[in-house]
């Protein structure tokens, strides 16, 4: 009997695979590749990518939309779908970030960018209104302008002095949101979509974002008077869509054409001392459905 302790060649054509030679080799196969699902998402751009932080704003994203969700090889839940428009059928995908704040959107983003690689980024969901007309709880607020308010210089005996940021979408998303603005009238009127919700009427307003940090729940914030001072157009504020903005100016850099953005919130208190979750659900139902509009007029 012969005992093989190496390769026997018989012809000329052998290929050979994970091959040890000798008497306590072993030969380990390489990690498997990943599906190759995702490579064919990122390298064809998917129309629109949605970001949203609270379980109830992409409920109310997947449910307006019909989205799916897929898991991607390493673990991320993504929700996609298409959505048929008067010109065209779209292609959508949303994903919620980790946790709420600046830092985990711009995370968001970065997996969209690398997965789905979308020509429109849109921050959906729920903010704090600060304007006793225009940002009434229940209302949607549509917007291309943020103002970061985090940057601030201190100096002794208390004196603090702010240093906004302010970002714009780029023109054509600008453009685009005018175009819907002056089909539908400022504001816009919506007369109740959401049997579930009671079906109540709310309005469409354009406006400017304020965006930081905090959780706001004091109608004498002075985060909220330097709001107001510094842009008189400041409707609500929330703690993601300065990630957005400043995320959109970095990823300016590559070579693709840099995405545009939107940031659509629905209110849901009115960032004082009754600040609570009552209107969670509501608001971020009505940011939902405004989004659904808006599609055919930005992609």
């Amino acid at each position: 009997m012969t005992h093989n302790r190496g390769i026997i060649n018989h012809g000329d054509r052998n290929n050979f695979n994970n091959v040890a030679i000798g008497a306590n080799a072993r030969a380990s196969s390489p990690a498997p590749a990943h599906s190759s699902d995702l490579a064919v998402e990122a390298d064809t751009p998917w129309d629109c990518g949605i970001v949203t932080i609270l379980s109830e704003e992409l409920r109310s994203v997947i449910d307006e939309l019909k989205l799916n969700r897929h898991k991607t090889p390493n673990g991320l839940y993504f929700y996609q779908g298409e959505h048929t428009a008067p010109d065209a059928t779209l292609r959508i995908v949303a994903t919620q970030t980790q946790s709420q704040g600046q830092r985990s959107t711009m995370a968001a983003l970065e997996n969209l960018r690398r997965y789905y690689n979308p020509r429109l980024w849109a921050l959906v969901g729920i903010a704090g209104g600060i304007h006793d007309d225009h940002a009434r709880i229940g209302n949607v607020i549509v917007s291309t302008d943020v103002v970061y308010y985090e940057s601030r210089k201190i100096n002794p005996r208390g004196d603090t002095r702010r240093r906004g940021e302010h970002r714009q979408s780029p023109a054509h998303i600008v453009h685009a949101v005018n175009a819907y603005f002056t089909d539908h009238g400022t504001p816009a009127r919506i007369n109740g979509h959401n049997a579930a919700q009671g079906g109540d009427p709310y309005e469409i307003y354009p406006g400017v974002i304020g965006s930081g940090e905090a959780v706001i729940a004091d109608r004498d914030s002075d985060i909220r008077t330097y709001l107001t001072t510094y842009h008189e157009k400041v409707l609500a504020v929330d703690m993601e869509a300065g990630g957005l903005s400043q995320y959109w100016q970095e990823n300016s850099v590559h070579g693709a054409a840099n995405p545009g953005w939107i940031v659509i919130r629905g209110v849901s208190d009115n960032a004082d001392e009754e600040k609570g979750h009552s209107h969670h659900e509501r608001a971020a139902r009505n940011a939902a459905h405004v989004l659904s509009q808006l599609l055919p007029y930005l992609c």
